[in-house]
């Protein structure tokens, strides 16, 4: 898959695309999934910078990457790429947003499998 880089001057890695931050990072951020009024919202891996795509694998556009810490809403799910992440090895990619997809695998459900329903 993707190619890990460290420096020493540095504890931040690119991982198939991702910015991975420093173990300190990890340590700090509590997996909850988190539901409210407006819905349920899923945490992103701790210490993932992950990037959003305009589809379900990595040679769609990048549209932004999300901050550290990030809790997403996972409106369906698509199969596509697949992909190897902090919580094994999926194909299934989570539409956050209109034309907006993240890897599952970067993503705490608590559980593998589909979690919504399949987008269209």
């Amino acid at each position: 898959m993707g190619v890990e880089e460290q420096t020493a001057e540095s504890t931040r890695n690119e991982v198939d695309g991702v910015a991975v931050e420093g173990a300190t990072a990890a340590a700090e951020t509590e997996l909850k999934v988190e539901t409210t009024a407006s819905g349920t919202r899923y945490p992103v891996a701790p210490g993932y910078r992950v990037n959003v795509r305009t589809g379900p694998g990595t040679s769609y556009r990048i549209v932004r990457t999300m901050p550290l810490g990030q809790k997403i809403p996972i409106y369906c799910q698509k199969p596509g790429e697949t992909v190897t992440g902090p919580y094994g090895t999926s194909n299934l990619w989570d539409n956050i947003a209109n034309g907006q997809f993240v890897a599952d695998a970067y993503v705490y459900t608590g559980r593998d499998g589909y979690i919504a329903p399949r987008c269209d």
